[in-house]
């Protein structure tokens, strides 16, 4: 596992040091690290991650995003006002196109989406999208998209460091992830996740929401680190 002492400097453009996620980022300092810095990623970056690794990771995380699609149409209905409607209604719609990469690599292996759908969840999938369903019906829309941000905010922070570090290459068995992920299409995204934060937190939030934020940001950034061991240990 990564050493948990020293958190990576957050990529440029994607958070902002007075923004919400970078409070909460810095806050839960330590638990970050552990999750960017993942020998998973490491691994992945340099091209060294068995394929049987990937692949397992890859099976979860199709599962993963159908229920992290399910977290946004659970944000629809928690909106209170058409914008944030749209808004968690475009995240739904970007998942779903998200899981054709999912499908293209899974393809090669000669799986189909048909299996993908019908894999037994890990525990640690599982553990992870119901803790974000969970604070979405618990909570309001502050706390879902504070539960979704290690996931939207942190794959776009991990892309993008990979992408500047390695030559993600049509010869890199994993160059089509770091791509995805690193690319500007997908930092866009991380970015419109940390204004939605912020203007959130600006109508919803208060000093005393803060505690509860920290919390729940630092259990969903473990439960995201817990997911790269399964993939890394193939746990079931």
């Amino acid at each position: 596992m990564a050493d948990q002492t020293d958190t990576p400097e957050a990529v440029p453009g994607i958070a902002e040091a007075d923004t919400l996620f970078a409070r909460l980022r810095h806050e839960c300092r330590a638990e970050w690290n552990a999750y960017v810095n993942h020998d998973f990623v490491r691994q992945m970056g340099t091209g060294d991650l068995r394929q049987e690794c990937f692949r397992h990771y890859m099976g979860q995380d199709y599962l993963f995003l159908i229920q992290f699609a399910r977290a946004y149409a659970l944000g629809v209905y928690k909106s209170e006002t058409l914008e944030d409607m749209r808004r968690m209604g475009e995240g739904m719609a970007a998942i779903l196109d998200e899981m054709g990469l999912h499908v293209k690599y899974c393809q090669g292996w000669g799986i189909s989406p048909e299996e993908l759908e019908t894999l037994p969840e890990a525990r640690a999938t599982v553990a992870y999208t119901r803790y974000v369903l969970d604070r979405g019906m618990a909570g309001d829309l502050l706390d879902l998209n504070v539960a979704l941000s290690p996931c939207v905010i942190g794959y776009a922070e991990i892309g993008a460091r990979l992408l500047d570090t390695v030559d993600p290459g049509e010869d890199h068995p994993y160059g089509a992830w770091i791509r995805e992920y690193g690319g500007a299409g997908y930092r866009q995204v991380a970015r419109d996740a940390v204004e939605t934060l912020d203007r959130l937190m600006a109508t919803r939030g208060g000093p005393g929401r803060l505690p509860g934020l920290i919390d729940t940001f630092r259990e969903a950034t473990i439960l995201e680190a817990d997911f790269w061991q399964m993939g890394l240990t193939l746990a079931r």
